[in-house]
């Protein structure tokens, strides 16, 4: 049995009932074996597969709070903190029932590679509760908040660990996490980003992985001889990634027809209404059921159909496992050219490599979604030098680092003999940084 197959083997016997877990590390090394069969008898001396899918140390504790109705509630909180070769650990805090150990650790290891992608001194984590904060009132989200920072607080810090927001954790989360914080720990520093613009946040902060998605997706594009203008493009989501990659889409050129949330989608043949999208989203926090009330001509379907409408580019931005083999079969048939993935692991590994199989340019999430981490690295710069950029400061440096990183997997890809599959590109990219890090600082 090869090495890589060996520690696959051994991280689901290790690590039981934690399938996402079990498939982006099986991705990830999967795609690896041609650099680690190369150097499989330093690899395998060295345990460096086996210390690259063990975190460096997990969290997980209770979160109790009080009710509107003076009810106690007791939630699960959870970090991990996967690997701080390149720098402190960063990742976000995902507030959703569905959280659990195995879904945390799938999204710290993806982080690892995709922070390292960005170029910038960071490494990986993540963290989050089953907490829902939908349905909540402020003071609820508040005390859930202020309860679990009390905890996470004795374990982050802003050269060890920074957390960000994630799904469920927005500006409103993010302030009441930041707060308890500093009350705790009596330091103001750049601890979280995602933070309010009025204490420490970045500008272009909201909109970086959206338009982070479109920059990538327009350089491989330009790359290839195309470009967006002109294009048909369907977007899963309506939180904040996918409403931006709808306004940058169309900054762009490109028309977006679809949105979606947990409940049903959207199709608008005249193309989305980002400031409808907006209203509904983020000021109302109502569901897309409404979007029929601004766009007459537009259509609303309960459940899951995005994937059905016939589309140049695909864009999965909600969440892990969305986009599956019959979706992949659907979009094929209807001629689609390039999927990019705005979420963490939205498309299944089967519907991945029929994509791949049948001529569709494939950008992973660790690459194209990874201008929110990057920008959270820029707030930090932002933070530790007392300073604020603007708008077009933080939106050109952004645009740079998602430009450099398509040319480093493309390089990548290009140089193991897989040009055009980005999966292996990515992975490629992001592994030979960290294990250069990690073989300088020996055996930790």
């Amino acid at each position: 049995m090869s090495y890589v197959d060996e520690v696959i083997e051994r991280v689901i016997k290790e690590n039981p009932n934690e399938p996402e877990f079990h498939q982006a590390v099986r991705e990830v090394l999967d795609s690896l074996r041609l650099v680690v069969d190369a150097n499989e008898e330093q690899f395998r001396k060295d345990a460096l597969l086996e210390r690259i899918v063990n975190p460096e140390r997990q969290i997980k504790f209770r979160v109790p709070w009080v009710d509107d109705k003076g009810q106690v509630q007791v939630n699960t909180g959870y970090r991990v903190q996967f690997n701080s070769s390149i720098g402190p650990y960063k990742g976000g805090i995902r507030l959703h029932p569905s959280v659990n150990l195995g879904i945390i650790k799938f999204l710290g290891f993806e982080q690892v590679f995709k922070n390292s992608l960005t170029g910038l001194p960071i490494g990986g984590g993540k963290g989050g509760s089953d907490f829902d904060p939908k349905g909540k009132s402020d003071r609820e989200v508040m005390a859930f908040c202020q309860s679990f920072m009390t905890e996470l607080s004795k374990y982050i810090g802003a050269d060890t660990d920074v957390p960000a927001g994630d799904i469920g954790t927005g500006a409103r989360e993010i302030g009441y996490m930041f707060g308890q914080y500093k009350r705790l720990r009596n330091l103001y520093e750049g601890v979280l980003t995602g933070k309010g613009l009025s204490y420490g946040g970045s500008l272009a902060r909201t909109e970086a992985t959206g338009y982070g998605l479109l920059y990538i997706t327009e350089e491989m594009l330009k790359c290839h001889g195309d470009s967006i203008e002109g294009k048909t493009v369907v977007v899963s989501g309506a939180g904040n990634v996918a409403t931006y990659a709808i306004q940058k889409a169309q900054q762009l050129g490109a028309k977006v027809v679809t949105c979606s949330d947990s409940t049903g989608w959207v199709y608008d043949p005249d193309g989305i209404d980002v400031d409808a999208l907006k209203e509904i989203k983020e000021v109302k926090r109502a569901r897309l059921t409404e979007y029929k009330n601004y766009r007459p001509n537009s259509e609303y379907h309960e459940g899951k159909g995005v994937w059905s409408v016939k589309c140049d580019i695909a864009l999965p931005c909600a969440t892990q496992n969305e986009l599956n083999i019959d979706d992949a079969k659907v979009l094929v048939a209807n001629g689609v050219a390039v999927v990019a993935e705005g979420a963490n692991m939205p498309t299944t590994a089967d519907a991945t490599e029929y994509l791949q199989a049948n001529g569709v340019i494939f950008l992973p999430g660790k690459a194209a979604n990874a201008g929110g981490v990057a920008t959270s690295a820029l707030e930090m710069s932002q933070n530790s030098e007392r300073l604020s950029w603007s708008f077009e400061e933080v939106d050109a440096k952004l645009k740079g680092i998602m430009v450099n990183l398509y040319h480093n997997i493309d390089d990548a890809a290009k140089k193991y003999g897989f040009e055009d599959n980005f999966v292996i590109g990515a992975n490629i990219a992001g592994f030979e940084k960290v294990v250069n890090a990690m073989n300088a600082q020996g055996i930790v």
